[in-house]
Formats: C-alpha cells, sequence, structure tokens
C-alpha cells in the first residue's frame, strides 16, 4: 500500500529538519511526504524541500484546514500525519503498514506518546497522565479510540468518508479529535500500544496550556452535539453489539 505523510507546520524549521531525518531512516520509507505550510515566516519551506517533502500552502491559519488540505493532496491509500516535532522511531511506518494488512476492517488506528523533552524526573508520569486523559477520558466522550495527531494513520477511504463534515476553518478546535469524531459511525479506530511516538511537551510548558486544550476539546464536542452527541455515540455502538 502506497503510504503518504502529512505534517502541518507553520515555523517549525528545527523541529522539521529532525523529522525529516528521522522519516529517512524508516525501515518502510513513505511514497511522500507533505509539508503544508500554514503561512512559515521562517526556513521551513525550504527545510522541508531538502529534506525531500512536497511543499504546498495553506492560507487558511489553523491546523484544521491545514490538515484537511494534506489530506485533500495525498495519493497513497494510507495516510499517516504527524506533527513537526514529532519523534517516530525507525519501524513506525513498518508497523503502521502491518496493522493495516493485518485486519482490512481498521479504518484508522493511533498510539502513546513520550515527551522527550520534558525534565528527567517528569517524563514517565507527564507521558502517563496525557495518554489517561486523551485516550481514556475523550475515548469515554467518543465511544471509540480518539486519534492523537502527533502519531495517527487512516485509509483513504476514512478521509473520503468525512472529508466533508470536518471543520477547514479556524483554531479554536482540535483537528485530530474532530476527525474521530466525525469517523466513528461507521470505521474501526483502533489504539496500538506498541505504536510509539516521541513528541515535544509543549502543552506542559504553556502558560494555561492544559486549560487551553480543554477548552478546545469541549468546543470540538460541543460541534458534534455535545452531550446528546455522547450519548447518542454510546447509543449506537451499544445498540449494535
Amino acid at each position: 500500500m502506497r503510504i503518504s505523510i502529512v505534517i502541518p507546520v507553520l515555523n517549525d524549521a528545527e523541529y522539521l529538519k529532525v523529522l525529516l531525518a528521522d522519516l529517512a531512516h524508516q525501515t518502510l520509507p513513505a511514497d511522500e511526504i507533505i509539508v503544508v505550510d500554514n503561512g512559515c515566516t521562517d526556513g521551513s519551506a525550504d527545510v522541508a524541500r531538502s529534506g525531500g517533502a512536497i511543499v504546498i500552502a495553506e492560507r487558511i491559519i489553523g491546523i484544521p484546514a491545514a490538515a484537511a488540505t494534506g489530506y485533500d493532496r495525498a495519493t497513497g491509500e494510507i495516510i499517516v500525519r504527524c506533527d513537526a516535532d514529532s519523534r517516530p522511531p525507525t519501524d513506525w511506518l513498518e508497523k503502521i503498514d502491518k496493522k493495516f494488512k493485518e485486519d482490512p476492517t481498521t479504518g484508522a488506528l493511533t498510539g502513546p506518546g513520550f515527551f522527550y523533552d520534558l525534565p528527567l524526573g517528569t517524563r514517565w508520569l507527564g507521558s502517563a497522565l496525557y495518554a489517561v486523559g486523551y485516550f481514556f477520558m475523550l475515548g469515554s466522550a467518543l465511544a471509540t479510540i480518539p486519534l492523537w495527531g502527533s502519531n495517527m494513520a487512516f485509509r483513504s477511504a476514512l478521509w473520503n468518508g468525512v472529508r466533508e463534515q470536518v471543520s477547514r476553518t479556524g483554531t479554536k478546535i482540535h483537528d485530530d479529535l474532530d476527525l474521530s469524531c466525525a469517523a466513528q459511525p461507521n470505521f474501526v479506530l483502533k489504539f496500538v500500544p506498541t505504536l510509539r511516538m516521541g513528541a515535544a511537551g509543549r502543552v506542559f510548558q504553556r502558560t494555561r496550556g492544559f486549560r487551553d486544550s480543554s477548552r478546545l476539546a469541549l468546543n470540538t464536542l460541543a460541534r458534534h452535539g455535545g452531550i446528546n452527541g455522547i450519548f447518542k455515540r454510546w447509543q449506537s455502538v451499544l445498540g449494535s453489539k
């Protein structure tokens, strides 16, 4: 299966340089790497081209718009998404390819992260707490596994099925959670514990980072019905069993 990687970027040249080097050393290389320039004023686009990536521009500021533009451009049967600060192990794409081949019913998959730039004594704890909050608590609201934008992959058929339902504007929602909500009724989303990813702990380092992230999550859930949406998703899941 052809694999396309989509990376939304806004002034992340130094992070991107390291990521592209990591992707160049994958045991299973990607067929194409698409970097979406979301208004960069640094050298991100030049770094991307030097690293062999396709660079496309999205003028609407915000990850929802940038990510969707990248997915639209992707030609692979499998679309893989990560961030510029993601640090994939060398077998990351090989594991993704294997999981999709093993189970044709899987529409999308995601895995946990490890915050490599937190102080040594808090890295494991911070990573564990984030995973519980994101995958368990948001998973309870979705009645499925929420996809995590720093480490996720999905079939192009899934994107074609939901591309008109996701938001393509603004910065007030989580695009990965928005995609998860749109995909939940018709596609199987899976969590793969061994599909690990290094990520920068920016949410821990920003003032009010957790508060802002939680607000975006609530905005995203509100877009998909709020409390009524949660009940409807669980009714659908339980009613199908």
